[in-house]
């Protein structure tokens, strides 16, 4: 079996990989791989590493696993993509149309990084 292609692409700033649906111009992440029998229908791209919050939700796990309290939040990217994932707040509480990046993750793949403290 193969391994899953990397998610990021080996560019300077890195960027996440994606592919580009040549009919339609629609964007696809995670990538589509060169071993997929619809490869011929698209050319690699890459995604904007900045974005805006869509939606959010603050996961609370059991106080028996030890975990603390972190965000899952939608962020939506030039494109137009829309990414779910881990959102690394930098103030009390995100917010949406908060803008963020993606940024390298060694457990996820990748996060979001918040870039703004609500007023």
């Amino acid at each position: 079996m193969n391994s899953p292609s990397p998610v990021w692409a080996s560019t300077t700033p890195p960027r996440l990989a994606a592919s580009r649906h040549l009919g339609t111009g629609e964007i696809f992440f995670p990538a589509v791989t060169a071993d997929s029998p619809l490869a011929d229908q698209f050319q690699d791209t890459t995604l904007s590493v900045e974005g805006r919050v869509y939606s959010f939700t603050i996961m609370h796990p059991s106080p028996k696993s030890g975990l603390n309290p972190f965000v899952l939040a939608y962020v939506d990217l030039p494109g137009p993509v829309r990414l779910f994932g881990r959102l690394k707040a930098s103030g009390d509480r995100p917010f949406i149309g908060e803008k963020c990046r993606v940024i390298a993750d060694e457990t996820f793949g990748y996060v979001f990084e918040s870039l703004e403290i609500r007023p």
